[in-house]
């Protein structure tokens, strides 16, 4: 039988998290409030991506898991940001 490392979270990184979370939301709905242009949205996307990386690494414990699932987390963000490249160049050449 096998004995696995376990790692839980406490409650107070946790509540970090959560005020993190409440702090870029906060500035993304604040990002709106101002006529940036594009410059707004682009703002967004990076706030969401940070806010989504938050809830990968804590919230489902990406941060304590094996290098496998690290690799096909950072594959997948890789592939979301090039669609958002191209997205973006569409954008802007309409």
């Amino acid at each position: 039988m096998q004995h696995e490392n376990t790692h839980i979270t406490s409650y107070r990184a946790h509540g970090v998290i959560l005020v993190l979370l409440l702090f870029l939301t906060a500035i993304t709905i604040t990002v709106t409030w101002f006529d940036a242009g594009s410059l707004s949205v682009g703002v967004a996307m990076f706030v969401a991506s940070i806010k989504a990386s938050l809830v990968l690494l804590y919230f489902m414990h990406l941060k304590f898991d094996q290098l496998v699932f690290k690799v096909f987390a950072a594959v997948a963000f890789l592939l979301l940001a090039v669609v958002f490249i191209i997205t973006f160049f569409d954008y802007l050449f309409r």
